[in-house]
C-alpha cells in the first residue's frame, strides 16, 4: 500500500511547499502541502532538471582566467571553454584572487551584491551565507534595494516614515471582504504572482480571499493594459490606459474630486502636511496646466467621463487602493506610489477599516495576510567593513564608471572600481536591463565568481563556478517573517556529483584563508538551524506566543503561528491617535509635501506627486517604435527559476517565449499565431513566437521576463536573443535621482516576421569543456 502522502517528507520553496515521495534516492513526484489551499503547479519543474545536462556536476574555470590569470581575455567571458578541477583547486584560486584584490585595491573592489530570490531555507539562504563569509575577511561593496520596488523603497520613508512596515502590515483580505465595497487596483491583482513568496509559503490564499471579498459585497476595478491582471471570476471592470500614465489619471481623479467639494479637508488637516502646496500644483498654478480629467484623458486615452465616473464611485464608497509594485518599476517609478497615497488622504479613508491604500495586492502570496508575523531569526551575517555600495540596478554603471559619482535620495557617491564580482543566489542576466550593455559592462572586472546549481546565462559568463546543491538535496527550516509556517525541510536526496551547500563552500575557502572558526563560529550546518529555531523561539514568547520544542517541532515537521484575533487595518494606529501613534516622518504625519525631499532640488523628483513625461512612451510624438513593450513576471517560474524545468517549458511555444499581442496590431504587421518573430529597437533584440490576445490593450504587447539569456552570437553585446529575454530591450535608467530604480516597463519597440533561419535555442545546454 503507498504510504499516505501526509506522512511524507516536506520541503519548502519560494513557490511553495510540498509532500515528496522518493523513490531509489529520487524525487518522483512533488504533492502539494495538504494545508495549502491553491498549490502552485512551479515547483514540480525541478524534477526533471535536478540531474542531467543542466546541473553543474564540478568545479568549473574559464580556461582562459585559469591559464592566463585574472583580467586574462574577459570578452570570451560566455565563448570559452570551461575545465574542471577538483574542490581542494578550486579553494585554493578564490581564496588566492581575494587575498590578491583585497591587499592591493581594498575590499570595496569586490562587489557582492548577490540579489537575487536563491531559494527558500532560513540556513542555506545564499545571499546571508555570501555576506557572512565575505564580512569575515573585510567586507564587500554591496545593492541596496530591491528591483521589485526600489522607488517605492526610496520615496515612501519620506512620505509614510518607512515603506517594509506598511508593506508587510497591508489591511487584510479579512477587513476587505467585510467592508470594502470598491477595490480600485492599479496594475492589478495579479494572482499569477501571488504563487511565490519571500522565504517559502505553507498555505496560497490570495485567490480564496480575492473570491470571498467578491462573494461578500466589493467590486473590482482593473487600471492596467493587462486584463489578464484580474481574474475574470471577480467580474471585474478593466480600464485600460496607456503604460505609465497611472500617475496623470490619479491626477485626474484628485482634480474631479476638489471640483465636485468631495475632498475631506478635516483628514487632510489632522493628519497630512503639505496639502496647499500640492494643490497649488494640481490646479495649475504652478505650471499653468490644471490637472483636469479632461487633462489626464487626453494622456491616459481614457474618456473623461470614466475618470470623474470613477472619482464620484471612489468618494461614496469604501474604498481600496492598490498600487501594483510594478508601478515603480517605470521612469519616474516613484510618482505613482507617492500620488496613491496623497489620493488616498483626499478620500479620508486611511486607518478606517477596508478602505485607504496598500502597497500590491497578490504581488506575492503574503500580502492581506491576516496571521502573527513571526518574529524569524536569520544567519548572521556579521559586520561589513565597507561603506560602498550601489542602488540594485546600477551595476552596469558601476563596473563601467568607476571613479564617477551618481546621485541617490539625496546623497553623491562614488562607484568604487570593481575588480571582482562574487555572485550567489541570482542571476543579473535575467532581471538587469539592457543586457547589451550589461555584456560590455561583465569584460571589466577581473574576475567573476558564482556558487550555481545549473549552467544558466550566469554560470556560462563567470570564471570561476562552484557548484552547489538545490533544496531538495539539503535539510534547512522553511522559515521568514512574511508567511505563519515553519518548515522542516528535509535532505530528499544526496547532493548531484560534487556538488556542495553554500555552507561547505564558504567554509573551505575560509580555511584556506584562515578565517573557518570566525565564518563557522564553531556550529555545524544541524547546530546553526537549531539555534535559528530556538532564536525565533524564544523571540516568540516574547510575544506570548508558544513555539514548540526544537525536537517535538523535528518530529511533527510543521509549525503555524496563529492569525491575529482581530482584522489587519494599514494605520489604523495612527487615525485613532495621530499624537501618540505618529509616523516616522519630520512632521510625524503624512506628507503629501515632503520639505526633504524638496531640498534634494532634483528636477525628475520634486517636492509632491507629479505627473512627468517618461522617457520613451506610446503618447511620445514622432516616436519611432510604437508597440510598448510591458515584460511582467510570468506565470510558470519565479523570476528565471526553473525555465528549464518542465512546467517552464511546456509553455512555450515551438520552443521559444511567447509574445502577447492585440489582433489589431497583429493584422497591421501581417502576423499569425505561432509566427515566430524578431522584437527589436536600438538597444538589442530577441526571438519570440506570436500569441493574439485581445485582452491586451492595442498598442502594447507582452514578454514575460524568466527566459534564459541565449545571445545567436555570445561574442557580441546586442547579438540578438534565440530564447525571448526582454531585457534585450529595456533601457537601463535609474528612475529618478531620488530612488533610482529600474524602468524596465518604459520600453518602446517594433515587431515583424523572423527572416531567414534562426538557430535553435541552445539555453539549456551546458558549457562545452577542455
Amino acid at each position: 500500500m503507498e504510504k499516505k502522502i501526509d506522512t511524507l517528507p516536506l520541503t519548502s520553496t519560494h513557490w511553495g511547499t510540498y509532500r515528496a515521495r522518493v523513490t531509489n534516492g529520487r524525487v518522483q513526484e512533488l504533492y502539494g502541502f495538504e494545508y495549502d489551499n491553491d498549490p502552485s503547479p512551479i515547483g514540480s519543474g525541478i524534477i526533471d532538471v535536478q540531474d542531467g545536462p543542466t546541473r553543474i556536476s564540478k568545479p568549473s574555470i574559464r580556461r582562459s582566467w585559469l591559464e592566463n590569470g585574472p583580467n586574462s581575455h574577459n570578452h570570451l567571458r560566455g565563448v570559452d571553454p570551461f575545465i574542471e578541477v577538483t574542490w581542494s583547486e578550486a579553494e585554493k584560486l578564490v581564496a588566492n584572487e581575494l587575498k590578491r584584490v583585497s591587499n592591493i585595491f581594498g575590499n570595496s573592489a569586490i562587489f557582492a551584491g548577490s540579489y537575487g530570490w536563491s531559494s527558500a531555507g532560513r540556513f542555506h539562504h545564499t545571499q546571508s551565507q555570501l555576506h557572512r563569509f565575505l564580512n569575515c575577511i573585510g567586507g564587500y561593496t554591496k545593492s541596496k534595494f530591491t528591483y521589485s520596488f526600489a522607488a517605492a523603497e526610496t520615496v515612501v520613508p519620506h512620505i509614510l516614515g518607512s515603506y517594509r512596515a506598511f508593506l508587510d502590515t497591508c489591511t487584510s483580505w479579512e477587513s476587505i471582504r467585510e467592508n470594502t465595497e470598491l477595490f480600485v487596483s492599479f496594475g492589478g491583482i495579479p494572482l499569477k504572482n501571488g504563487q511565490i513568496s519571500q522565504g517559502g509559503t505553507g498555505n496560497h490564499f490570495q485567490k480564496k480571499k480575492l473570491l470571498e471579498a467578491f462573494k461578500s459585497r466589493t467590486n473590482f476595478i482593473n487600471i492596467s493594459p493587462l486584463k489578464s491582471d484580474l481574474i475574470g471570476e471577480v467580474n471585474g471592470e478593466w480600464i485600460a490606459p496607456r503604460p505609465n500614465t497611472d500617475t496623470a489619471f490619479m491626477l485626474g481623479l484628485a482634480y474631479t474630486l476638489y471640483e465636485l467639494d468631495l475632498v475631506d479637508y478635516d483628514f487632510i488637516s489632522k493628519y497630512t502636511v503639505g496639502f496647499d502646496n500640492f494643490l497649488s500644483y494640481l490646479l495649475g498654478k504652478k505650471d499653468g496646466i490644471p490637472k483636469t480629467a479632461q487633462w489626464a484623458s487626453y494622456i491616459c486615452e481614457i474618456e473623461t467621463e470614466i475618470i470623474k465616473t470613477l472619482a464620484k464611485k471612489m468618494s461614496s464608497k469604501r474604498t481600496m487602493i492598490s498600487i501594483s509594485w510594478s508601478l515603480t518599476r517605470q521612469d519616474h517609478g516613484e510618482q505613482p506610489f507617492w500620488m496613491a497615497i496623497a489620493l488616498s488622504c483626499m478620500l479620508g479613508q486611511i486607518g478606517l477599516p477596508g478602505g485607504g491604500f496598500g502597497f500590491g495586492y497578490s504581488a506575492t502570496n503574503f500580502i492581506g495576510g491576516n496571521f502573527v508575523i513571526p518574529p524569524a531569526a536569520a544567519f548572521p551575517q556579521g559586520i561589513n567593513q565597507v561603506k560602498d555600495f550601489i542602488p540594485v540596478a546600477r551595476i552596469s554603471d558601476l563596473l563601467l564608471k568607476p571613479g564617477t559619482n551618481f546621485e541617490f535620495d539625496g546623497q553623491n557617491y562614488t562607484y568604487p572600481d570593481t575588480k571582482i564580482v562574487y555572485w550567489a543566489g541570482g542571476n543579473p542576466f535575467h532581471h538587469h536591463q539592457d543586457l547589451g550593455l550589461l555584456m560590455k559592462a561583465w569584460k571589466k572586472p577581473d574576475t567573476v565568481i558564482c556558487n550555481e546549481w545549473c549552467w544558466n546565462s550566469l554560470a556560462k559568463r563567470s570564471d570561476i563556478v562552484l557548484p552547489c546543491t538545490t533544496p531538495l538535496e539539503r535539510e534547512d527550516l522553511g522559515l521568514t517573517p512574511r508567511d505563519p509556517y515553519i518548515i522542516k525541510m528535509s535532505k530528499l536526496t544526496e547532493p548531484y556529483q560534487d556538488s556542495r551547500d553554500d555552507f561547505d563552500i564558504f567554509s573551505g575557502i575560509a580555511k584556506e584563508m584562515g578565517v573557518l572558526d570566525n565564518f563557522t563560529d564553531g556550529k555545524t550546518k544541524e547546530q546553526w538551524q537549531k539555534w535559528i529555531y530556538n532564536e525565533t523561539r524564544e523571540k516568540s514568547l516574547e510575544q506570548n506566543i508558544n513555539m514548540p520544542s526544537y525536537d517535538d517541532f523535528i518530529k511533527k515537521g510543521w509549525f503555524k503561528f496563529p492569525n491575529h484575533r482581530e482584522d489587519v487595518v494599514m494605520l489604523e494606529d495612527f487615525r485613532a491617535d495621530p499624537i501618540n501613534s505618529k509616523l516616522n516622518t519630520p512632521s510625524g504625519k503624512i506628507e503629501i509635501y515632503s520639505e526633504t525631499i524638496h531640498s534634494f532640488g532634483y528636477v525628475d523628483c520634486p517636492g509632491h506627486p507629479v505627473w512627468l513625461e517618461p522617457c520613451e512612451w506610446l503618447g511620445q510624438k514622432d516616436k519611432k517604435y510604437q508597440l510598448h513593450l510591458i515584460s511582467n513576471q510570468p506565470k510558470d517560474k519565479l523570476h528565471s527559476q526553473l525555465d528549464h524545468g518542465n512546467f517552464s517549458r511546456s509553455n512555450k511555444i515551438n520552443g521559444r517565449e511567447p509574445v502577447y499581442i492585440n489582433k489589431i496590431d497583429a493584422d497591421k504587421r501581417n502576423l499569425k499565431d505561432k509566427d515566430l518573430v524578431k522584437v527589436y529597437n536600438d538597444r538589442g533584440s530577441c526571438y519570440a513566437s506570436i500569441v493574439i490576445d485581445n485582452n491586451l490593450r492595442s498598442g502594447v504587447i507582452l514578454i514575460s521576463t524568466g527566459a534564459w539569456y541565449d545571445p545567436i552570437d555570445p561574442s557580441i553585446p546586442d547579438s540578438p536573443c534565440k530564447n525571448g529575454n526582454p531585457n534585450t530591450l529595456t533601457p537601463d535608467k535609474g528612475t529618478s535621482s531620488l530612488g533610482q530604480g529600474p524602468i524596465a516597463h518604459t520600453c518602446m519597440v517594433e515587431i515583424r516576421l523572423a527572416e531567414g533561419e534562426i538557430p535553435s535555442v541552445t539555453a539549456y545546454e551546458p558549457p562545452s569543456f577542455i
